[in-house]
């Protein structure tokens, strides 16, 4: 009888093992914005200012002796008093009064993430009687040798 080995009838089983990885990443997510916008209210003031008024008083007496009775008259007939009086003058302007710096700024916070992976084991089983036939690491939880 022949060596099966000399005609290549030699078999060979191979089987695939995987596992689950955990690979966490992040993504920025906008969450909402911040907006700054100017309020103008409006207030109303009141202020008391003095101010000098001149008036013309008029008096009514009796002639004195030494009154002459002579009346200063303008050209046109006329008595003329100047009467001055202080005029207000109101001026509204505009003035900083405030400015608002709004800054972003960053962290970094660590969050602890949990999952559930799957590992695959390979259990191997021999038949009663060929247990001396199979060698290497029959459980399966020896070193993977990566050119097999």
């Amino acid at each position: 009888m022949k060596d099966r080995r000399e005609h290549g009838d030699d078999q060979t089983a191979s089987i695939v093992r995987s596992e689950e990885e955990l690979r966490v990443g992040v993504e920025r997510e906008e969450l909402g914005r911040v907006r700054a916008r100017k309020v103008v209210d409006t207030e109303h003031v009141s202020q008391t200012v003095p101010r000098y008024v001149e008036r013309a008083d008029v008096q009514r007496l009796a002639p004195r002796d030494e009154d002459s009775g002579q009346v200063e008259t303008l050209p046109d007939g006329s008595i003329s008093i100047p009467v001055f009086e202080e005029r207000l003058v109101v001026e509204k302007r505009l003035v900083v009064t405030e400015r608002v710096i709004i800054r972003k700024s960053s962290t970094i916070e660590n969050q602890e993430v949990q999952a559930e992976l799957r590992r695959e084991h390979i259990e191997i089983e021999a038949d009663p009687g060929t247990g001396d036939r199979v060698s290497g690491d029959v459980a399966g939880n020896g070193p993977v040798d990566p050119q097999r």
